[in-house]
Order: C-alpha cells, then sequence, then structure tokens
C-alpha cells in the first residue's frame, strides 16, 4: 500500500459517509427501495456524475447511469464497460455494502481522469435501487430490468404498508409501463464489474486485502412445516410424545452434519422458526421454518437437498410426524467469467498483492447481470466479515487497493482492445 492508494480511500470514504448520511431513519442507516432516502441518494449520486461531466439518466425502475463516453476512436467506440452495485440498503445498515460498488466506479472515473488516460470505449457507472429486497418481496429486480429480466408479477408485489411497488414506482418518479426501455442491448456491452466488499471473513483469515470471485453460489430456500400432536407438557410421557420441535431439533443437527461433509462450500441455515401453538405447558403440535442452501457449484447443493429429504422421512417414520419440505427460491450457481477473472487477478498482482479466488455466498447485482453480459467481481475484505450491520468495516487502505485494482483493469482492458 502506497500513500497514494491510502489517500484514495480516504476520499472513497468521506464519500461513503456523505451517502451514509442519507437515510429514512435518524441515528441508523435505512434506506430502502423507492423510499424517500433513496430519491435523496440518487439524486445526490446524480450529482456526483454530473460533476465529473458524464452524461446522466434514469431508467423506469430507478436505476442511475453516468456515461463516460469514448475518448479514442476504434471498433470499441460504441460499446460500453459498466461499473455498478446498489444504492439501497437493508434496515439499520452498514455504509459499504452496495454503495461503496458505486463509489467506486466514479473514484475509477477520477482515477482516468487526473492520469490523463482515454479509454476506447465508454465507460458507465450503475446505481441499482432494488438488490437487498426488503421493502418488497423481489429479488434483483432493478439489475435485472437491465437484462430484459424483470417479471411483470413484481409490479403488483406490496410492501408491509400494503403499497404496491407499482404504485411507489410512480410515486418515486418511475415508470412501470417504460420498463422494457431499461433494457441494455447485449452487443453494446463489453462486461459488467462489480466492486463489493466480502461481507464474510475469508479474506481477513488468509491475510489477503482483495479476492477475485470465481461464483456466485447457487441457492436453495425451502419451507418446512412439520406436525405431531399438541399435548399437555407435564402429562404426556417422553416416550409417547409427537413433539414437532424436538422433530427440526433433530434435524437440524443432521442438516448441519450434512452441509459440513459436502464440498464446495457448502452451507444450510435454518434462519427462522414458529412453534405453535406457543405456550410453555404445552408440548409443541406444529413448527414451521426456514431452510437456505447455498454452494459455490451446483451439484454439492443438490446433494445435500438429496440427503436432507432422506433424512427427514427416517426422522418423520421415527417421531411419527409429518414434514413437508416446500421449495420456495431456487437459484443457480452463477460462474464469473474467466477472462475478467484473470484480468483481475493480473491487476492485483501488479500491486504485489495476492490474488486470492474464492465463491461468493451471498447474492449481487453480478447475478442478475451475467444473464446477458460478461461479469466479474472483485472482493475487498472486511474487518471480521461482519455486514448487514452498522458494524461493517473496510480500511481506507484496503479501499484505495481495491479501486486501484479497478482502476488497472479497466486500463488493461483499454490496452488489450487498442492492441
Amino acid at each position: 500500500m502506497t500513500f497514494e492508494t491510502q489517500q484514495l480511500g480516504e476520499r472513497i470514504t468521506a464519500r461513503l459517509d456523505e451517502l451514509a448520511a442519507v437515510t429514512d431513519e435518524p441515528g441508523r442507516i435505512t434506506r430502502l427501495y423507492l423510499s424517500p432516502a433513496h430519491r435523496r441518494a440518487a439524486d445526490l449520486v446524480s450529482q456526483w456524475m454530473r460533476d465529473l461531466g458524464l452524461d446522466v439518466t434514469e431508467d423506469a425502475v430507478g436505476t442511475i447511469r453516468g456515461l463516460l463516453p469514448a475518448g479514442l476512436p476504434g471498433p470499441d467506440a460504441n460499446r460500453k464497460l459498466l461499473i455498478g452495485s446498489h444504492i439501497d440498503t437493508v434496515i439499520d445498515a452498514g455504509k459499504y455494502d452496495g454503495n461503496l460498488g458505486v463509489v467506486a466506479g466514479l473514484a475509477v472515473i477520477e482515477e482516468l481522469r487526473d492520469r490523463g488516460m482515454k479509454l476506447p470505449f465508454a465507460l458507465e457507472v450503475l446505481a441499482f435501487g432494488d438488490e437487498e429486497g426488503v421493502r418488497f418481496p423481489t429479488s434483483l429486480s432493478s439489475s435485472s430490468a437491465c437484462t430484459g429480466t424483470y417479471r411483470a408479477d413484481w409490479l403488483e408485489a406490496s410492501d408491509a404498508d400494503g403499497i404496491k411497488l407499482k404504485d411507489a414506482l410512480k410515486a418515486y418518479g418511475g415508470d412501470p409501463s417504460r420498463i422494457r426501455d431499461a433494457v441494455i442491448s447485449p452487443g453494446s456491452v463489453i462486461g459488467y464489474v462489480e466492486l463489493h466488499i466480502e461481507q464474510g471473513p475469508v479474506l481477513e483469515h488468509q491475510g489477503n486485502a482483495l479476492g477475485v470471485v470465481t461464483s456466485i453460489a447457487g441457492q436453495t430456500r425451502f419451507r418446512l412445516r412439520i406436525e405431531g400432536e399438541a399435548g399437555h407438557a407435564g402429562t404426556n410421557p417422553m416416550n409417547l410424545r409427537r413433539d414437532a420441535f424436538a422433530g427440526l431439533a433433530e434435524l437440524s443437527v443432521i442438516i448441519e452434519r450434512i452441509a459440513q461433509q459436502g464440498t464446495g462450500g457448502l452451507v444450510a441455515t435454518i434462519g427462522k422458526v414458529a412453534v405453535y401453538p406457543g405456550a410453555p405447558n404445552v408440548v409443541p403440535g406444529e413448527v414451521e421454518a426456514t431452510l437456505d442452501i447455498r454452494a459455490a457449484s451446483d451439484a454439492p447443493r443438490l446433494v445435500a437437498i438429496d440427503r436432507i429429504r432422506h433424512e427427514i422421512e427416517t426422522v418423520a417414520r421415527k417421531r411419527g410426524l409429518k414434514i413437508r419440505m416446500e421449495r420456495t427460491a431456487d437459484v443457480p450457481t452463477c460462474p464469473m467469467n474467466d477472462d475478467f477473472q484473470n484480468a483481475l487477478s493480473s491487476a492485483i498482482g501488479s500491486l504485489g498483492e495476492d490474488a486470492r479466488r474464492l465463491p461468493s455466498g451471498a447474492g449481487h447485482d453480478a447475478m442478475a447481470m451475467a444473464r446477458s453480459f460478461p461479469a466479474a467481481m472483485l472482493f475487498v475484505r472486511s474487518k471480521a466479515g461482519i455486514s448487514h450491520n452498522p458494524l461493517e468495516y473496510t480500511s481506507p487502505g484496503d479501499l484505495g487497493l481495491a479501486v486501484e485494482t479497478l482502476t488497472r483493469f479497466v486500463a488493461g482492458l483499454a490496452k488489450k482492445a487498442e492492441a
């Protein structure tokens, strides 16, 4: 790390602080999709883009786009490299998740300008609005609009206050009737790259500041419903009970063991449990729970699902329970572009840093963008792996290294295009 990268990181941190001050809840960062704070944040990012001399537009679903036209003639002058991430947050969020990718894209343009570098292709920074899926039951909707994979049923989805997405979009200034206009033609795009905090402890544990994402984990979610028989907690002998919660408890240990034995970074999580009737003196007669299974490739995830189904049947028979396993979401593994991975690794190496490669266990806008364009992700170290939390932190030094890597990545693509 040099003095220059440290200064670069401090400038980025200052801009992240400014964006973090834009919130719907004073005292903590909460900026949900299409909220008043989202509107103010989008306007702030738009102003930053205009200050850099970019051509600024906003599409029908609220994505802010800042375009730097090609500075050199050539066959790629009408094509563009996309850099982006999201500016919506979870409730009581940290300031880096998503926001860093947008601020970094603008910082890359600043660095290119300050170094007098002109590109043989255009560069467009995208600030998406609905990556977190907190306000509405949607998934990567704004980046999906860019690839023509926006689902019409999302517009009918409602938030906790009963407001439909289509109505919130109109109030925000968007236009549900023009979502198709948001599609970016694949032929006009060189690729998409996203800088993001790791949101996990791997890089810190290994002593690496930066990592190149190999794939974004496939994810399958289930709703488990276990039916037993409620009964008096004092009069029902242990050997005669059909305790739904005890069945879930046994399954949770089995699922943990299956995940530990799996490959490809397999993880499994029971994240939400509801017990009925929920009284201290009643044996639970029914339990509902969520199950989230992820891996860096599809095969380990699918194998684990088959093993869990088999174990569910065994536990149900043994305990006299009825157990249903309903699939609620299924997203295949999303590999990142090999050429872009190599280019990012070379850029990291040019800084004297080790280029660790690792999968992403979390979903990102890059998943939606990869449906149409070559896509890549650069991870930067997160302190203790904390994310979706006010304690989220990445040092200015690491931020500077990350943006310098991204700048060299863009410069490398430009050199290749000119050759």
